[in-house]
């Protein structure tokens, strides 16, 4: 090939790219003013005056042009995709973290708690002649962690209204738990019968026993009013 010919398909290559991208604005709409259409036409007949097989090596230069762009184009895009999803996936796990710290903090706390309540055994309050129900109820939040008082209350509520001396006309069930018979809140004090104190530790641990916690044992009570 001369420099001439050399010359002339470097120039040919370089405007063969320019008129395939003239050619595809016009395909997609685009309005090309009269010098673009003058320059595409020119540019056009130096393709022509090229020959065939160096035809075929501009126009395959130019649709590698074009996917090199698009690869580009593709590469960010997932790059992109990439960074949202590991900011999401680390959020996540920041979100998970915290609550499993949460979740290991309240326990932590119940336990203290419980521990503390099951330090405070029926023998630590005064003997009285008779109690009143805010003296009761003071003695069982002392007594029952306070994660599980209200279930605890709510079953007291029912069975006897925090009255310890409450006895059932037909079945003799007695106290705060309503207990049958009431002789087996002996196994925590000989007192049961006038120690409201001695009643709440039975109750307490009747309910961890067989439910696991107040709260369990009141669930148990709602779905059957007995417990």
């Amino acid at each position: 090939m001369s420099p001439i010919s050399v010359r002339g398909f470097a120039v040919a290559s370089a405007t063969a790219v320019t008129a395939v991208g003239s050619v595809v604005g016009v395909a997609s709409g685009s309005t090309a003013q009269t010098n673009d259409a003058e320059a595409t036409a020119a540019e056009t007949t130096l393709l022509a005056d090229i020959p065939a097989g160096q035809q075929a090596q501009v126009q395959t230069a130019s649709l590698t042009q074009q996917a090199n762009v698009q690869a580009i184009q593709a590469d960010a895009s997932a790059k992109k995709d990439a960074e949202e999803s590991a900011r999401k996936a680390a959020a996540k796990s920041a979100i998970e973290k915290k609550e499993a710290a949460e979740q290991a903090a309240k326990e932590a706390k119940e336990r203290a708690e419980a521990k503390t309540a099951a330090s405070r055994s029926a023998s630590s309050f005064p003997v009285q002649s008779s109690y009143t129900v805010a003296q009761i109820q003071a003695m069982a939040r002392q007594m029952v962690p306070s994660a599980q008082f209200q279930c605890f209350s709510n079953i007291v509520d029912h069975e006897s209204s925090w009255n310890y001396q409450a006895v059932n006309a037909s079945s003799g069930a007695y106290g705060l738990f309503q207990a049958l018979p009431g002789s087996k809140m002996s196994s925590v004090g000989s007192d049961w019968q006038t120690n409201p104190a001695t009643q709440i530790k039975w109750g307490l641990n009747y309910m961890d026993s067989r439910y696991g916690s107040p709260c369990e044992a009141w669930s148990f009570w709602q779905a059957n009013h007995w417990y």
